[in-house]
């Protein structure tokens, strides 16, 4: 199997893969992903990430409602803890059933994150989806907040370093810009259908903040392809969108490269991105991953990628703008996010 290009992820000197297995799907979230996932499936996928040049996961307490990092500690358990040059992250989440995210639900939330895991203290954990609990930023970062509750938990030694993950754009700015957070996930939002996350991304190199982009197939549609998995950004793909990804793909055709291999590698080959997270559902798309990130690809691919315009997609709710006919969609769909 091939190598990875390992990457020291900013401030914190955690050196990881370049690909980042991301650990949603194996929490078995079928309204999020649209299949299910077994629990064999998901630990011999996690096996098989263990056996390959990935050395970097990530996972959450919302994924599954715990079943991700469930999952993830009985093999931990079979390896005898984490493996030395490893770095796993995780993140705290509000309360999934009260919408709860004060600094008590953040204290539960990485309490049962090392239980389930089986570890004693965690690498990385980000402050995840304050979105999602109606806090803003001036809420979250207050005194006796949530953010304060996580940093008095890395001051403790529990864990090591601490980010931000979330999907609005200007929110993830004004976090980084607080100057507390050591890493930034950002996700769908830099893709080669949409560019939206560019001021994010520029704005954490000037400041040091290490970037990881999530999701460089959109959940779907630029890995299997329009016409097999019509699904953008965890929900329904939009016409513009597959027409959009059609064209892509005819380029990707013409030079005899797999559709994922060019929507991973345009976030690969950005320099400013430390890593990419890429969800990963059973064992061959470990192997089939690490493909894809290899693949050669020449120069005049990405020379006629670059003449397709990106959609315009709203930055803050990672929906598509509505242009044109057949432009009006409904108003839930357009607010919703992932």
């Amino acid at each position: 199997m091939m190598s990875l290009p390992r990457r020291v992820l900013g401030r914190t000197g955690l050196e990881v893969s370049s690909v980042c297995a991301g650990c949603a799907p194996l929490g078995d979230m079928p309204e999020a992903f649209g299949y299910r996932v077994p629990e064999e499936q998901a630990l011999a996928t996690l096996r098989a990430i263990f056996s390959s040049p990935i050395t970097f996961l990530d996972t959450a307490a919302a994924y599954g409602d715990g079943e991700s990092e469930r999952r993830i500690g009985i093999v931990l358990r079979e390896l005898g803890g984490l493996p030395p040059g490893y770095v796993l992250a995780t993140k705290a989440d509000r309360d999934l059933a009260t919408g709860r995210f004060d600094a008590e639900q953040v204290r539960r939330s990485v309490q049962r994150s090392l239980r389930l895991l089986g570890l004693e203290r965690l690498q990385l954990v980000y402050f995840h989806d304050p979105e999602h609990a109606g806090l803003s930023v001036a809420e979250a970062m207050a005194p006796g907040g949530p953010v304060e509750a996580l940093l008095a938990l890395r001051d403790a030694g529990v864990i090591e370093h601490v980010g931000v993950a979330a999907g609005p754009i200007d929110m993830l700015i004004a976090y980084i810009e607080t100057g507390v957070f050591e890493v930034v996930i950002t996700h769908n939002r830099y893709t080669l259908l949409n560019r939206t996350a560019e001021p994010l991304i520029q704005r954490a190199n000037e400041l040091g903040v290490a970037v990881v982009n999530a999701a460089p197939y959109g959940s779907g549609l630029l890995a299997k392809g329009p016409s097999a998995f019509p699904r953008y950004a965890y929900r329904e793909a939009r016409p513009d969108e597959i027409e959009r990804a059609r064209t892509i793909e005819a380029v990707c055709a013409h030079y005899g490269v797999p559709l994922a291999a060019a929507a991973l590698q345009f976030s690969l080959r950005d320099p400013r991105i430390s890593a990419t997270i890429v969800g990963m559902s059973r064992p061959e798309r470990v192997t089939q991953t690490i493909q894809f990130a290899t693949w050669p690809i020449p120069d005049a691919l990405w020379d006629e990628l670059n003449q397709v315009e990106p959609l315009p997609y709203d930055p803050q709710t990672g929906q598509l703008v509505a242009t044109g006919e057949g432009g009006s969609e409904d108003a839930d769909r357009r607010r919703a996010d992932h």
